[in-house]
């Protein structure tokens, strides 16, 4: 018998920023399981701006999606059926199949997750992808060490917002940038010792010389462009850049030059390394204890952004590109 389902297709390549037009909602059937398999409901998926850079037909770390094929990304839900010994009806697991509604996914693909330690959403973001993903950056690319001042730019996303609270706990000073007020107000709130709305700073570098008046130890770099520079100008000697995103360039449809003054790499021996968090799945362990910790006594907390149903992922999607999430970004399908 055949289950009908939902999913969004990449129906053109975007040049610039993407339109409703670039998207497809499709429906069609799904066979019962085949042996190995799951059929998940899926009750919550992603939506992060680097899924921009797969919508483009270039060589990159990750296969650009496929036009007419369904888009994907992390997402949780519940098993519906099951053709694995080690996964029933009614668990909880994480996948890569996000923007389809029900999904059928190789069980190899899946992964339990324990709703008892916290939500189910909450596995897209501070136990997910996100909260991963700042803590590598700080801990392990970019060193963090108390007493240090760390300068984190998209402070009000997932992942920004992640890193400026494990930066407190770790005992660090933290100045961040965020695009309004009302996500100002928030990651002050987060523990944040200064923010800076870039979009109402002025020059930026004045701002973050200002905010950061004996330079900055550590730069998180989530946004590229202007922040980037001005990182560059106000760190102190020997200070480490950890270049998560560049979200800033991500419509642009020919290459934007770089930072003028990258010669403070070298006058001040900068060391900047770009780093995927695919390359630190080992430590995964080790984060989620510490994650889970933080969330059970209350030291980290977060906020989502929700936009009801799978139709509206396109819309959820596009609107990262001009600062419609605090927090993560989430479609809630069920």
């Amino acid at each position: 018998m055949s289950i009908a389902a939902r999913e969004i297709h990449l129906k053109s390549r975007p040049a610039g920023l993407p339109g409703a037009d670039n998207f497809q909602l499709v429906e069609r059937s799904l066979p019962a399981p085949a042996a190995g398999q799951l059929l998940v409901k899926t009750l919550f998926m992603s939506v992060d701006p680097y899924m921009r850079g797969r919508m483009t037909d270039r060589p990159s770390y990750i296969a650009p999606f496929e036009i007419g094929q369904p888009l994907e990304g992390s997402a949780v839900g519940i098993v519906e059926q099951s053709a694995h010994p080690d996964f029933k009806a009614g668990d909880l697991v994480s996948h890569f199949s996000g923007w389809r509604d029900l999904v059928l996914v190789d069980a190899a693909t899946a992964n339990k997750i324990d709703a008892t330690q916290a939500p189910a959403e909450a596995w897209l973001g501070p136990l997910g992808i996100p909260g991963h993903t700042a803590y590598v950056g700080l801990l392990r690319i970019a060193g963090l060490k108390a007493g240090e001042t760390v300068f984190i730019s998209a402070a009000a996303g997932a992942v920004g917002s992640m890193a400026v609270q494990i930066a407190k706990l770790k005992g660090a000073r933290v100045v961040a940038s965020v695009g309004s007020e009302e996500k100002a107000r928030w990651v002050k709130e987060l523990g944040a010792d200064a923010v800076i709305n870039y979009r109402t700073a002025g020059d930026l570098t004045e701002a973050l010389k200002k905010a950061a008046p004996e330079g900055i130890d550590v730069y998180f770099d989530n946004v590229g462009g202007d922040h980037l520079r001005a990182a560059l100008e106000v760190a102190k000697p020997r200070a480490r850049f950890a270049i998560c995103g560049m979200i800033s360039g991500y419509n642009d449809e020919k290459p934007v030059p770089g930072p003028d003054n990258l010669a403070a790499m070298v006058i001040k021996s900068i060391s900047m390394r770009g780093f995927l968090v695919l390359d630190h799945f080992d430590i995964l362990p080790e984060f989620i204890a510490d994650m889970a910790g933080w969330l059970a006594d209350g030291r980290v907390t977060y906020r989502d952004t929700v936009v009801s149903g799978l139709e509206n992922a396109p819309q959820a999607f596009i609107g990262l590109f001009s600062g419609e999430n605090l927090g993560k970004m989430l479609v809630k399908l069920a």
